[in-house]
């Protein structure tokens, strides 16, 4: 079953960030495909702190793009909400949200499979990203986190391939209960 098609792809660097000693990639760019991806995650992109962040079970970070109008809503017209990776992530999508997947899902997209294995757990430079104290808290009430995947199989991903659902093991367990 095809759930959406990838809008964009995003990447980003690991630089400095705003507390002493801090490093991060939350701000994450555009690229043209196709990229790679493996279980690493998307080729070119890092993490600031591989304590917290990437890994195998967080690989490739996912955000709905339609939660930007909900945002652009509660916080108003910010230039960061005017286009995707405002939230660090490396795949943005229209019409599908953390309601239409569970725990476990498999997806299929070109030769690379991706599963879900956790919703995002926002930390403290969502705030500062956004200059919004409790920025991180906000994501997390309001349910609109993000989810992350793990890659089974690696593959090239690309702008406008779709994203279809090859296999559900816990369809009780939609990320929007988890």
């Amino acid at each position: 079953m095809k759930l959406a098609r990838i809008e964009r792809l995003l990447v980003g660097k690991a630089v400095p960030y705003t507390r002493p000693g801090s490093f991060s990639a939350i701000a994450k760019q555009p690229v043209a495909g196709p990229v790679h991806v493996d279980i690493e995650g998307l080729e070119g992109d890092e993490q600031g702190d591989r304590k917290v962040h990437g890994g195998p079970n967080k690989a490739v970070h996912h955000y709905a793009y339609e939660h930007y109008a909900r945002w652009r809503e509660q916080l108003g017209a910010l230039p960061l909400l005017e286009q995707p990776g405002a939230f660090g992530e490396n795949i943005s999508t229209r019409g599908l949200c953390e309601a239409d997947l569970c725990l476990g899902d498999v997806l299929r997209c070109g030769e690379a499979r991706l599963e879900v294995v956790q919703t995002r757990q926002p930390c403290w430079k969502l705030n500062d990203r956004f200059g919004v104290a409790d920025m991180a808290l906000r994501v997390q009430q309001s349910g609109m986190t993000g989810w992350y995947y793990r890659v089974l199989e690696p593959g090239a991903l690309e702008p406008g391939q779709m994203l279809s659902l090859e296999h559900r093991p816990f369809p009780r367990w939609s990320l929007t209960r988890v």
